[in-house]
């Protein structure tokens, strides 16, 4: 689980009086804050693989705090934003909602209200970083197969028998059998089942032989 000593709060404001305000009640439950008055400097500064969440101020000169999220995403770094703002825009708390903001607080922000959004984006950092190293440990093992073992997996995923896939790769059952049982092994599964899930989520998709017809 991620903690608040191992997240990071990006915090972009051009009003210093705010920054120094946030950082305060952030680096009072622990969390490390890095504060930046402009979005250019933040940008410039930004650590992606840094776990933590980002709050932006949504009214800035040059780039907004929508335009900066925007920014990020081009960049491919999905972080958990919260937005800031001292006057109520409801588009734009709208626009930023469906861009998949935590939350839009409105100045003076209140230190509870502040804490629980980001405590909401420590969570969801936390699945994200859960899901990424689960993926990774995926890959690794992936790796681990040899071109045709790897042939065999996007066979039985499709649902093919031993046989059938012999059939597809003009072999004998004997080495399918062989091929599918190591490639099982280094994969860490036992089960069908088990080896469809770890493929869906690699983005491994079924061989197409399995559409054809056998007679």
């Amino acid at each position: 689980m991620t903690s608040a000593s191992s997240f990071a709060v990006y915090l972009v404001d051009d009003d210093t009086g705010v920054l120094k305000a946030l950082t305060r009640v952030l680096n009072g439950k622990g969390y490390e804050v890095l504060a930046f008055s402009s979005p250019t400097e933040f940008l410039a500064q930004h650590d992606p693989s840094i776990p933590g969440c980002a709050i932006f101020d949504v009214s800035m000169p040059g780039l907004d705090g929508l335009e900066l999220q925007a920014a990020l995403k081009a960049g491919g770094v999905e972080r958990p934003v919260i937005f800031i703002t001292g006057v109520g825009d409801i588009p734009a708390t709208v626009r930023a909602m469906k861009a998949g903001a935590i939350d839009f607080l409105t100045k003076p922000v209140r230190s509870q209200e502040l804490l629980a959004a980001v405590g909401l984006a420590l969570e969801q950092e936390a699945r994200t970083l859960g899901l990424r190293n689960e993926l990774a440990a995926v890959n690794d093992r992936l790796a681990k197969l040899t071109p045709r073992e790897r042939e065999v997996l996007t066979h039985v995923i499709a649902g093919r028998l031993n046989k059938q896939i012999a059939g597809d790769l003009g072999t004998v059952e004997k080495t399918i059998k062989l091929h599918r049982s190591r490639m099982m092994h280094k994969i860490g599964v036992r089960t069908v089942a088990d080896l469809v899930r770890i493929a869906e989520r690699a983005g491994i998709a079924p061989s197409h032989q399995a559409n054809r017809s056998d007679g």
